[in-house]
């Protein structure tokens, strides 16, 4: 095919055309609705069978898998439109909409799961082992077990009813906080505002002080608001822990666990190896702080660029670059890239009034997703770039696996990414022509490192330590900013001059209703990408299929199963995660040699 001249903005009218003020779309919506309630109709009807319970679970859940798929569209589209432009206000509305539909589809997935758990074991047995059933087993099996740990269905309908005005409603309104902000930026002589996602892109600056100012102009944008930021953090962790409460469940990390598919001695054996290994990482930010002349980095220098041979690229060089690299591990990973890109799947234009950071999205529907980013050119940009082309990449393989085993937690949605990522930041570092190019382009992928390894697990200790204290009461803004202050010199090893206590204002994940404890899966995918990385460069482009069916089953097993499957290894034990650290720690190494005086 080629690549063709490219436009830096995304094709909706593909799906709904008109945006927020489109009729088809409407008529969508009402047809999710129709297929709700005959899926209410017909769970109801299994829930009162007694016997011969083949015929109508299958009717369930072929309706069930259709209303999924165009509901599951139906919101895509609309946070893409929301995150295109954050003042489109129809936008909103249409996502109160979407929101009334999900929690109906919650209170009957709820009505339907308490139906599972009613079967007596012996005639569960018995289905479950159907020939029909036979690619869902493990699905069935997990909605059967995990009902177990559930209020009654009035109860949980309650629940997902007062999430809409409730718990969701918390996300809704932080949004809209965030989506007010501007701030003041000075290029070329002249002063703009800015939104938080170009002023987060302007942090990378090579000069400290733009680095320092917009960072100081952000500060005063969440101290402003710093009381409503808290207001909505102790409310919807308030809400979440209620539920815990009434559900019985005495641990924090259950929910965030059991949606992951993984064990507590997995995320403990990952987060072991880490502390292990993490010298030579604050080795290298002493060193950093060395060659910025300072005596110890800030917060807004961690992620500064190291001199001044960092390649820019336009939107057309990224998208060759990316192409060209992916080849070089696998033809349809490639193939699919330029399709992507071709086809507008991606928007990626510097502009003002987008929402701040970078997602992929899935269109079930009509088998496509698409990409959101603000592109300014840096590698880092182009990183990320490849970081989404690799969620997408995942969403594009699952197209001929049954919806039922679709649904991936973010712990492994995080492995293709980030294995995409890592594809091409060692592509650029094959290429700096230049010791001063390598050198910023090995400290581009250290600051990844840090990320995980120190940014990341800030976060999670902070949360954990939050929700400790949440459950005593509201927790004050001074109390927030020293949890996070204490967080972050833990996970940093105490090697930052200056820390960012409103971090948990700042950060949208803290605020994320869908997926509580929103932080350890990003390691987790992260680490899981490096074991995964590190057998692809053994076997080379032969290893794409093995790679494709490992991505087929991310939702259709735990992650331990998952990966003792396709990779051989316990993820229980330090092996596996001692051997994918090993790529990062060398990185750390070949940087702490390269600058050695």
């Amino acid at each position: 095919m080629g690549l063709e001249p490219l436009k830096e903005t995304w094709d909706l009218d593909h799906f709904f055309k008109g945006g927020s003020s489109s009729q088809e779309f409407i008529t969508y919506l009402q047809n999710i609705q129709k297929l709700l309630d005959e899926l209410r109709q017909k769970v109801e009807v299994f829930q009162k069978e007694k016997t011969h319970f083949e015929n109508k679970l299958v009717s369930v859940l072929e309706t069930y898998e259709i209303t999924f798929k165009k509901l599951s569209q139906a919101s895509s589209f609309v946070t893409c439109l929301q995150s295109q432009n954050t003042k489109d206000m129809k936008a909103g509305s249409l996502r109160g909409a979407i929101a009334k539909l999900e929690a109906e589809l919650g209170t009957i997935l709820a009505l339907l799961d308490q139906s599972l758990g009613a079967i007596p074991q012996n005639d569960w047995d018995e289905l479950i082992h159907s020939a029909v059933f036979s690619d869902i087993r493990y699905i069935l099996n997990e909605r059967r077990e995990r009902v177990k740990d559930q209020l009654p269905v009035e109860q949980e309908t309650l629940i997902q009813q007062l999430s809409v005005d409730g718990y969701h409603a918390w996300e809704e309104l932080y949004s809209s906080l965030v989506n007010k902000i501007t701030i003041p930026f000075e290029q070329n002589g002249e002063t703009q505002m800015i939104s938080v996602g170009q002023a987060e892109n302007a942090m990378d600056d090579s000069d400290r002080d733009v680095r320092k100012t917009v960072y100081q102009h952000l500060e005063q944008a969440w101290t402003q608001d710093e009381h409503l930021f808290a207001s909505t953090l102790n409310h919807l962790a308030g809400f979440r822990l209620q539920v815990y409460e009434a559900r019985g469940w005495d641990h924090i990390l259950k929910e965030p666990l059991d949606i992951c598919r993984m064990k507590q001695e997995t995320l403990d054996a990952m987060w072991s190896v880490i502390e292990d290994h993490k010298q030579p990482f604050i080795d290298y930010l002493h060193r950093k702080a060395e060659m910025l002349g300072i005596e110890k980095l800030s917060w807004f220098d961690v992620g500064a660029p190291i001199g001044s041979e960092t390649k820019k690229y336009s939107y057309q060089e990224a998208a060759t670059f990316i192409i060209k690299h992916f080849a070089g591990f696998g033809q349809k990973l490639a193939a699919f890239t330029e399709k992507a890109f071709n086809e507008r799947w991606i928007e990626a234009e510097d502009r003002a009034n987008k929402r701040v950071g970078g997602f992929c999205t899935n269109f079930p529907d009509s088998g496509e997703s698409r990409i959101f980013m603000t592109f300014s050119g840096s590698p880092s940009n182009v990183a990320t770039l490849a970081h989404e082309l690799g969620h997408s990449f995942h969403q594009e393989v699952m197209q001929d696996v049954r919806v039922l085993n679709r649904k991936y937690a973010m712990n492994v949605a995080e492995t293709a990414s980030t294995f995409a990522e890592m594809i091409v930041a060692d592509a650029s570092l094959k290429e700096a022509s230049t010791e001063g190019e390598r050198l910023s382009l090995l400290e581009d992928k250290l600051q990844r490192s840090v990320a995980f390894f120190m940014n990341i697990q800030s976060r999670f200790l902070f949360e954990q330590r939050f929700y400790e204290e949440r459950k005593l009461g509201v927790v004050p803004v001074d109390r927030l900013n020293e949890l996070m202050v204490e967080a972050q010199r833990e996970a940093f090893g105490d090697t930052l001059g200056e820390y960012h206590p409103h971090f948990w204002a700042s950060k949208l994940h803290f605020h994320i209703t869908g997926v509580p404890f929103y932080n350890f899966p990003y390691t987790f995918g992260y680490m899981f990408s490096l074991g995964i990385y590190a057998k692809a460069l053994k076997v080379g482009t032969a290893f794409e299929e093995n790679y494709i069916a490992l991505l087929k089953d991310t939702a259709s097993m735990t992650v331990e199963d998952l990966a003792y499957k396709h990779l051989g290894v316990d993820l229980t034990k330090k092996a596996f995660w001692q051997e994918a650290i090993s790529l990062a720690v060398a990185d750390a190494e070949e940087f702490l040699e390269m600058t050695a005086k």
